[in-house]
């Protein structure tokens, strides 16, 4: 294809097996409905029947834009448009490469549930600090960062990983005997796949069909959240990843926050309403999640206001005093979906942790058994993590 871009800015091939996920459709192609226009939204009145500001649609970001600034951009806010046009060259290059070597070569070709978007207007979606990048981390949170990474090396160490000197390995050294610590239970609970298969939780969030959950600032496979609101009450659906779509219920009676030693895996969210704007405050998350290092002591303060008939500004702050040394602030702006073409949903369905996920742990054991007969090699010898590399978010300038 000589333009990923051209036609569908966003493509939302969300739920696994290809099913019809909130679809979004920017510009008229042949295969999507008609472009989106405040007149095919049928957009209600800005405020509830009860006289809230009405948040109600599906909506979702439309463009690209990095969650840190990169630092070919460190002193620049927003892009030109002449940066914008040659990002979007550029990218759309690197999409289509890699996707044919997918299919060459690993006989799989996750591009097909990617969403290409344009390239945003703003050079990160971190406002605060100005500099658009993440505060430093806590000497505590290096630490426990580093305690991570040892971990994580020391299963790869008997590899080829090591022995070639690859990037996976930085830091280390090849050792062919097996280390002692791939018997070891990890430092933390993991959230991202290390090279040992012994049980479920050795696997990646995403291969167990859980989501990363709050904040949700969108991937390469989409993010869409449908917003419904009763008196007295907001739900807000996230259709995000392959199929790991999840529901979030905002308490909005005024109680307080549910007590320090019940955690949830999105966090326990109170909301009141300041004018316009709907101030969610979120806290009691699990340890079991990670958001950049941050796990139970996350602490996020949301705003969500309507700024027009198709748009929705949210703002959220993040602050963990035991990982980054200062708060710091998100911005994104939404667009609003059409609800007529979404009027038929498929529930997204993740087949990962349902069906793949069952067949590589009897693979791993397969192999294990082999090797104790001689028949094959050391499973130890083999990283099972190097194939999930995304050398993609690698290359993309958007990233670096």
């Amino acid at each position: 294809m000589d333009n990923r871009f051209s036609g569908l800015i966003v493509t939302a091939a969300i739920a696994a097996a290809a099913s019809a996920a909130i679809s979004v459709s920017v510009t008229r192609t042949s295969a999507q409905g008609p472009a989106v226009s405040g007149a095919a939204l049928k957009t209600p009145p800005l405020k509830t029947a009860w006289g809230e500001p009405d948040l109600q649609g599906i909506w979702t970001d439309e463009f690209e834009t990095p969650l840190q600034r990169p630092a070919k951009y460190a002193n620049q806010e927003f892009f030109t448009e002449a940066q914008r046009a040659e990002l979007d060259q550029v990218r759309s290059g690197i999409l289509g490469r890699r996707a044919t070597e997918r299919d060459a070569n690993n006989g799989y070709n996750g591009a097909v549930f990617f969403s290409t978007k344009r390239t945003g207007a703003r050079t990160s979606k971190i406002a605060d600090p100005l500099d658009g990048r993440i505060p430093a981390l806590t000497p505590e949170a290096q630490k426990a960062a580093a305690t991570d990474r040892e971990f994580r090396l020391a299963l790869v160490q008997s590899t080829d990983t090591c022995k070639k000197g690859s990037a996976g390995c930085a830091g280390w050294k090849y050792d062919p005997a097996t280390s002692p610590r791939r018997a070891e239970v990890p430092p933390r609970y993991i959230t991202r796949a290390i090279n040992r298969n012994d049980g479920p939780e050795d696997s990646s969030l995403g291969e167990r069909c859980l989501t990363g959950g709050l904040p949700e600032f969108g991937g390469n496979t989409g993010s869409f959240r449908r917003i419904v609101q009763t008196p007295g009450g907001i739900t807000m659906f996230y259709d995000v990843g392959q199929g790991q779509g999840w529901q979030r219920n905002i308490v909005m009676d005024g109680s307080p926050h549910l007590p320090a030693n019940i955690r949830q895996w999105y966090g326990d969210s109170r909301g009141h309403w300041e004018g316009d704007t709907l101030m969610v405050d979120v806290t009691n998350f699990s340890p079991k999640t990670d958001f950049q290092g941050s796990r139970g002591n996350l602490h996020l303060v949301e705003r969500w206001t309507r700024t027009g008939p198709t748009t929705l500004a949210y703002e959220v702050t993040i602050e963990d005093p035991t990982v980054w040394t200062r708060p710091w602030t998100v911005k994104q702006e939404f667009s609003r979906q059409s609800d007529e073409e979404n009027r038929l949903y498929t529930e997204p369905r993740c087949i990962e942790g349902n069906q793949g996920l069952p067949g590589l742990l009897h693979g791993r054991r397969v192999e294990d058994l082999a090797f104790a007969q001689g028949r094959g090699p050391d499973p130890a010898a083999t990283d099972n993590t190097a194939n999930f590399a995304s050398t993609v978010v690698l290359e993309d300038p958007l990233q670096q």
